[in-house]
């Protein structure tokens, strides 16, 4: 077994301030109805041109960079993962009341990047081109950035760039962006993300944070986008400063210790199997998942940190599929290796599990991911039509995985009224049930 002996410090998620009843909170939602969340009035920069934005916005500024259409606005069209994200030009915070002198951004570091994403993706800021959250920043793809990256201004796709450092795929860490703003016609495609690290080892897809519609979301997304991939360029914020070791660690991390082995197992029931499971899951351990991971411990949990352990070089013992202190920090941290693919993960395509209850077996994830093909897509692809999603293919099912069959898996998901990491579009043992039931 591990044995203990360190604690290391680890991030820790954000919660945003709830809605405050008291009387000047109350006042400010009245007067700034733009804001969803409470604002005590000593403890913030003023923000009165913000009441004004909106209005002031329609008439004084353009929107020079729109996406790829949304199936709202295409009736019968598939939904996308590629964003419908016009934007705002570039403007002071609170309003387009005039411009950024020049481009002077306060320093920051990458912990600060990615807490500040963080944040809104907590407080599910909704999507507007027109309309400024709390803090001043503008509810679209460039302002999320301009407010992750710290920025003086709300900036645009076509500006962002001016703030960052052209870096290359293998040099990306957490709080760099990948950028694609269309010069020749800026309504095709533009949009921004914030990079939040890579998945696994294959660096074929990694953790975004992004400002699209309904919502600020976070998800794993195939490198560089699930559109216009090879059009997206990295950069790398000049302001970035490193940790207080030199290094770009967080100057001040929020530690989180390991809670102790009796909050996991069998019977445990805690926030801390909840952050393990998402820890594994930004390590390459989603295709464990078929929804959650959730606070109640289970097989797929003990499965998925035995992979980890695994993925470390340990047998026997320390790969048991208990965390211990070790296996703790090096989550917490982000040190240690990925979790190879296939990693003691799903049964191999000639053990599908027996029918049951005539619902034909489900194959397991391998038989679901890019690159596969067998009869078990075509299968999935064809029950995915006769429950009425076949709109998402213009040909087949076929036998080989493609965007079209996980679309048309998440939009399935969604319609179970699962959202998140439930709702990837890889079918998992209960999507299939429902899917076959």
């Amino acid at each position: 077994m591990e044995t203990p002996g360190f604690e290391e410090p680890a991030f820790e998620e954000f919660d945003p301030v709830s809605d405050c009843d008291c009387p000047g909170c109350v006042h400010w939602r009245r007067v700034l109805p733009h804001s969803r969340t409470g604002r005590h009035p000593a403890a913030h920069r003023a923000v009165v041109l913000a009441a004004t934005a909106t209005a002031a916005i329609a008439v004084t500024q353009a929107a020079p960079a729109f996406a790829a259409p949304h199936a709202p606005d295409r009736p019968h069209a598939p939904a996308a993962d590629e964003p419908d994200t016009p934007q705002g030009d570039k403007a002071p915070l609170h309003g387009p009341g005039g411009r950024p002198a020049g481009i002077t951004a306060p320093a920051t570091t990458r912990a600060a990047i990615i807490k500040r994403a963080k944040s809104w993706v907590a407080a599910q800021v909704p999507y507007s081109m027109t309309e400024y959250w709390s803090d001043g920043y503008r509810q679209d793809c460039s302002g999320f950035v301009s407010m992750a990256w710290n920025l003086p201004g709300n900036e645009w796709t076509g500006s962002l760039d001016q703030y960052g450092v052209r870096i290359a795929k293998d040099d990306l860490q957490p709080g760099d962006i990948l950028l694609f703003h269309n010069p020749v016609d800026p309504e095709k495609g533009s949009h921004v993300v914030i990079f939040g690290g890579w998945t696994d080892y294959t660096h074929t897809y990694y953790i975004a944070y992004e400002e699209t519609r309904p919502r600020a979301r976070k998800q794993a997304t195939p490198y560089a986008y699930w559109s216009n991939s090879a059009r997206y360029a990295a950069y790398r914020y000049k302001g970035l400063v490193a940790g207080a070791a030199g290094s770009d660690k967080p100057a001040e991390p929020l530690a989180v210790p390991f809670p102790g082995a009796a909050y996991f197992g069998p019977g445990a029931n805690n926030k801390y199997v909840t952050q393990l499971g998402r820890m594994l899951v930004e390590r390459g351990a989603g295709r464990f998942y078929a929804s959650g991971p959730g606070p109640r411990w289970t097989d797929t949990d003990r499965r998925a940190t035995r992979a980890f352990q695994q993925a470390q070089g340990w047998t026997g013992r320390d790969a048991d599929g208990l965390p211990g202190p070790q296996t703790w920090t090096l989550l917490v941290t982000g040190k240690g290796n990925d979790i190879r693919t296939g990693a003691a993960g799903p049964p191999a395509p000639s053990s599908a599990a027996p029918s049951s209850h005539g619902v034909p077996g489900y194959p397991g994830r391998a038989m679901f991911r890019p690159g596969a093909s067998n009869k078990y897509v075509t299968r999935l692809g064809e029950q995915l039509v006769k429950k009425g999603f076949g709109r998402f293919y213009t040909t087949g099912p076929g036998p080989r995985w493609g965007e079209a069959d996980r679309r048309a898996v998440e939009a399935f998901q969604r319609a179970q009224g699962w959202r998140g990491g439930a709702a990837d579009g890889y079918p998992g043992p209960e999507t299939w049930r429902r899917l076959f039931k």
